[in-house]
C-alpha cells in the first residue's frame, strides 16, 4: 500500500507519496488548485491520504475523495503526528514528510468534518457574524463624532440609531460627515435581515434548532451556531465535553497538593462562545429565566456579577447539549440533572 501526504498552502504545496517500508515513490510542489492536486497522485491507485485541518483542507479533501482516494484531515495540534521532526528546523518539505510517516504508522488524530449543510450554515452566519460588527463599529465612530461635538446618542438606540441622528439640531458640516455613515447603517441592517430571514428559511424544519431555542436567552442565531459548530452530538460523551471545546471552561495547572484554576481557555470556536456569553447577559435580565438567574445571582455573591454570567454561559451550553442529546425542551425543574 502507498500513503500520500500534503503540506497544504494558499498557493503552492508540497506533496509526498511513500510505500508501504517509506520509500519515496514521489515528492514534488504543486500549484493548489483541484487539477494539480487530483493529477499528481493518479498511476498509484487509490490510497490514504492525509492533509493537515486548514482553511483550503475540506475542499481538498472532497477533490481527492471524488478520485477514489481515503482523505484524513489531521489535528495539527497532536503532537506525535510529527514524531521524528525536530521542529527547531522546520520547512514545507521537512513538514510534509513528517505527515507521510505518521499517515504510514498511523500517528495522527482526525479531526471532525461537518456535514456539507452545516459548513453551509456555519459560512451564512460568519457573513453575518461580520456585517454586525461592521455595523457595531460604524455605531460607534458615529457616537464618538457626535460626542466630539457636545452631542450624544441615547443608549439602546441601535439599529435606529441613523433615526435619532437625523432628528438632531447638528450642524450642517457634522450632519454632512455623519450622513455617509448612517447610510452604511441602513444598509448593514437590510442585509442583516436579509440573512436572518434565509437562515429562518433554512431551519425552519430543523427540530434540533427549535428544541434548543426553547432555553431562556438562546434565540435563532444561537441555537443555529450551536448546531451547525458541534454538527454531530454523538461526538460528546458528556456535557463536560461540549464546555470544553466551545472554550468555556477554566485553564487549570495543578500538581501534588497544589491545584490553580484560572480564566476559562478560549479554545474552540470564538463566535459560540461569544453569543453563549450574550445569551447568559440576556438569562440575567428575562424573567423567563428565573431559575437560571436565580441560580447565577448566588454565584454573583460570591465571585462577582462577570464570573457569574461567564459560568451561566457554561452552564447554558451543557443544557443545549442535553437537549440535543436527548431530543427534549427545556424544563427548569430538571436543571440539576444537567
Amino acid at each position: 500500500m502507498v500513503y500520500g501526504a500534503i503540506d497544504l498552502h494558499m498557493r503552492q504545496s508540497w506533496i509526498r507519496i511513500v510505500d508501504g517500508e517509506g520509500q519515496v515513490q514521489r515528492e514534488q510542489r504543486v500549484p493548489t488548485n483541484r487539477a494539480r492536486l487530483t493529477q499528481v497522485f493518479d498511476g498509484f491507485g487509490p490510497m490514504r491520504i492525509l492533509v493537515e485541518t486548514g482553511t483550503e483542507s475540506e475542499w481538498v479533501a472532497e477533490a481527492l475523495e471524488a478520485t477514489g482516494h481515503e482523505v484524513i484531515v489531521a489535528d495539527p495540534n497532536f503532537a506525535p503526528m510529527y514524531g521524528e521532526l525536530r521542529r527547531a528546523i522546520k520547512t514545507d518539505r521537512r513538514d510534509v514528510a513528517a505527515l507521510a510517516e505518521a499517515n504510514r504508522r498511523g500517528w495522527y488524530r482526525a479531526t471532525h468534518r461537518a456535514a456539507p449543510a452545516q459548513r453551509a450554515m456555519r459560512s451564512i452566519l460568519r457573513t453575518r457574524r461580520r456585517l454586525v460588527q461592521a455595523r457595531n463599529g460604524t455605531q460607534s465612530l458615529i457616537r464618538a463624532l457626535l460626542r466630539q461635538s457636545g452631542y450624544r446618542a441615547k443608549s439602546g438606540v441601535g439599529e435606529s440609531l441613523p433615526k435619532y441622528v437625523a432628528a438632531l439640531p447638528l450642524p450642517v458640516a457634522l450632519a454632512e460627515t455623519i450622513a455617509p455613515l448612517c447610510r452604511l447603517i441602513t444598509t448593514l441592517n437590510e442585509e442583516i435581515r436579509a440573512i436572518e430571514k434565509r437562515i429562518r428559511v433554512l431551519t425552519a424544519s430543523d427540530v434540533v434548532v427549535e428544541r434548543l431555542q426553547s432555553v431562556p436567552g438562546v434565540g435563532l442565531i444561537v441555537a443555529t451556531t450551536f448546531r451547525a459548530t458541534l454538527d454531530d452530538i454523538t461526538r460528546f460523551r458528556r456535557a463536560d465535553q461540549v464546555s470544553a471545546a466551545i472554550g468555556l471552561v477554566p485553564r487549570e495547572d495543578s500538581s501534588a497538593e497544589r491545584r490553580h484554576r484560572g480564566h476559562i481557555s478560549k479554545a474552540g470556536p470564538p463566535e459560540l462562545r461569544s453569543l453563549l456569553v450574550q445569551a447568559a447577559w440576556c438569562c440575567w435580565h428575562t424573567r423567563a429565566a428565573v431559575t437560571l438567574r436565580a441560580w447565577a445571582e448566588r454565584i454573583a455573591t460570591r465571585r462577582g456579577k462577570r464570573i457569574a454570567v461567564v459560568t451561566l454561559a457554561r452552564r447554558l451550553s451543557r443544557i443545549l447539549f442535553a437537549i440535543w442529546r436527548d431530543a427534549s425542551v427545556y424544563r427548569a425543574e430538571a436543571l440539576l440533572a444537567v
